[in-house]
């Protein structure tokens, strides 16, 4: 369990990468130094990169770099790495060098769960990825099979709580139709939001913002007293439902990617 920071002070960016490890497990890990390496089915970018978690100067970087290189090689995939400002200096400097390339910025957004993360009455925790939600899901952008399959067995991997919210709304005939999804998790004081997910015909109807202030209304239930989440910096949309509710840019990373074979 990591740790939410002092008082009323914001988790740090190390408590929150911590936590992100936690959320998002892999079947596949490996510690080298100060980078922890891990690897899926090749979907979620987070379960299938090695990511520094120790900024302080490592003078045995570059063969590192090299034997987390044949970490993937060995696995079947094309090599990730994740950079953050916990990378140790030189870091991207080496990868350019070796031909990579950056990939999908994001920002990690971060506040307190206060009163805007409340109960919707349409929305419900389930135990795990039902195949109503993973509908909803799926309809999301980027959830391509990999990602999918990943998050099926999501279940028996989790060591922390979480819960999988999905809002249907009532119809004429008295059926609830699925029309949007969220992922949480709760980890000591960090809930961690994920998996926000509209099915198209209910967009632009503020959907999203009911399923994740829900979501984080069931993790301050657990414990938690600050959320996080993770959003491309080109979603304008999204990045402006969590400043709706108090999530705002805490610190940023971007995917670095070697030349296709």
């Amino acid at each position: 369990m990591t740790g939410g920071g002092n008082g009323d002070a914001l988790p740090d960016i190390l408590a929150i990468e911590r936590a992100t490890l936690s959320a998002v497990p892999a079947p596949r890990v490996l510690f080298d130094g100060g980078f922890v390496v891990r690897s899926f089915a090749g979907g979620t970018g987070r379960a299938n990169a090695a990511c520094s978690l120790d900024p302080t100067p490592d003078a045995a970087l570059e063969a590192r770099i090299g034997r987390i290189e044949e970490f993937y090689r060995r696995a079947g995939f094309r090599p990730r790495f994740r950079s953050s400002p916990l990378d140790p200096p030189g870091l991207v400097e080496m990868l350019d060098a070796r031909g990579y390339r950056p990939h999908d910025e994001s920002q990690v957004i971060c506040g307190r769960l206060g009163e805007a993360f409340r109960d919707d009455p349409d929305c419900v925790a389930l135990a795990g990825p039902e195949p109503d939600w993973t509908m909803v899901m799926a309809s999301g952008e980027h959830q391509v099979p990999a990602r999918q399959a990943e998050k099926a067995r999501m279940p028996e991997l989790l060591g922390v709580p979480a819960a999988w919210m999905l809002l249907s709304l009532p119809g004429r005939d008295g059926a609830a139709t699925p029309a949007a999804c969220a992922f949480v998790t709760a980890d000591g004081a960090l809930a961690g939001l994920f998996d926000l997910a509209v099915r198209r015909e209910f967009r632009r109807q503020g959907l999203g913002r009911r399923v994740m202030a829900a979501a984080g209304a069931w993790a301050r239930r657990q414990g938690a007293r600050f959320a996080y989440a993770q959003v491309a910096c080109t979603n304008a949309a999204s990045l402006a439902l969590n400043a709706g509710l108090g999530l705002t840019e805490h610190y940023r990373y971007r995917y670095f990617l070697p030349p296709a074979d």
